[in-house]
């Protein structure tokens, strides 16, 4: 079957690490350009590729069918529409649109040209997330409770990328690293009846939001996300408690640190964490109450390309859909009325 052939819009972190490793592997995808403004480094490392030096010329490529946009948050809706407009397949990296009306209008158009729109949502594919998510699945716990997400750092100083220190749409911690975990809580346990949060500027020289404290709320469970830029001890990336018993998981995928080693999917123990990692069960499970250590199941992004993979060629639903990213987002913009208001927004 045809290869996908797949232009990436940038060669920074996330085109060097996230995305060219991984469509130049899969046999089903073909790295056929990068955009660079003025810098070669794509074609240093995959010599087959073009580089496009405009969004302009990667679109006036007839053989690209996909395209990445994986830029700044504040380009993602005006790249992603362009893409849509000339008859691209697009994955867009998280978050998804800065507002959910922008997200609307990019699946209205996808759809109407009867194009695949996927949101680059990655996290889903974290070995300590999956081995979460199974926790849940096989009911371990009993009915959930309470559960708390963490993904928090110890980054005082300002980032060098500047783009992501000045205040605007989409800028902040809660879209960055709360758009993962947002996307994270409703894998696990869909919509919630209602969002709380708290959203704060921390650091001392910082002007965006760099702390929130997000509760979702259902029936009987509360869902906790949290995330600082000043935290120097992390607490656990996983706390959940049931009926029965509670997990508590450290965020240690392997993944990132492996891939900027120049791994790859085919390395040897690619994507497994290291034993010493496992997360702690304590539970009861047919009338017995065990205390013991979980293996971790292995992560691999390769799983969201082959998705991609089987969307695109045969049919199948994207593995992260545009309307997961939007709902996203939506609960993002209901966390900062929440923020304003003092209040539960009701969803």
């Amino acid at each position: 079957m045809q290869p996908i052939s797949t232009a990436i819009c940038s060669f920074g972190m996330s085109g060097v690490v996230f995305h060219a490793p991984f469509v130049h592997f899969h046999n089903g995808f073909n790295l056929r350009g990068v955009w660079e403004r003025s810098k070669n480094l794509a074609v240093e490392k995959y010599p087959q590729v073009i580089t496009y030096r405009s969004l302009k010329e990667l679109l006036s490529d007839d053989a690209a069918e996909l395209v990445i946009v994986n830029t700044p948050n504040a380009t993602h809706y005006d790249y992603t529409k362009q893409c849509l407009l000339a008859n691209k397949h697009v994955i867009v990296e998280k978050p998804f649109t800065n507002t959910v009306a922008d997200g609307q209008e990019l699946v209205e158009l996808a759809t109407s040209k009867g194009l695949m729109l996927s949101v680059f949502h990655n996290r889903r594919f974290d070995s300590d997330f999956r081995t979460v998510k199974k926790v849940v699945t096989e009911q371990l716990l009993g009915e959930m409770i309470e559960v708390e997400i963490h993904f928090d750092r110890f980054k005082e100083a300002l980032s060098p990328k500047v783009h992501k220190e000045i205040p605007g749409p989409g800028i902040g911690v809660l879209y960055d690293l709360g758009s993962h975990l947002i996307d994270q809580a409703l894998q696990l346990f869909g919509k919630p009846d209602g969002v709380f949060a708290d959203i704060r500027t921390v650091r001392p020289l910082s002007q965006i939001d760099d702390y929130f404290d997000v509760t979702l709320i259902y029936p009987r469970l509360r869902v906790k996300l949290k995330s600082s830029l000043l935290v120097r001890e992390a607490l656990p990336g996983f706390i959940l408690h049931g009926t029965k018993g509670s997990f508590l998981k450290n965020r240690t995928d392997v993944q990132e640190v492996s891939l900027m080693a120049g791994q790859t999917p085919a390395t040897p123990g690619y994507g497994i964490e290291p034993e010493s990692e496992q997360g702690l069960l304590h539970t009861q499970i047919n009338g017995e109450v065990i205390r013991k250590h979980l293996p971790t199941l292995a992560g691999n992004y390769l799983d969201y390309f082959e998705g991609i993979f089987q969307c695109i060629r045969n049919g199948q639903p994207a593995p992260v859909s545009a309307d997961d990213g939007l709902l996203v987002i939506e609960l993002i913009e209901a966390a900062y009325k929440s923020n304003v208001e003092k209040k539960v927004i009701p969803l």
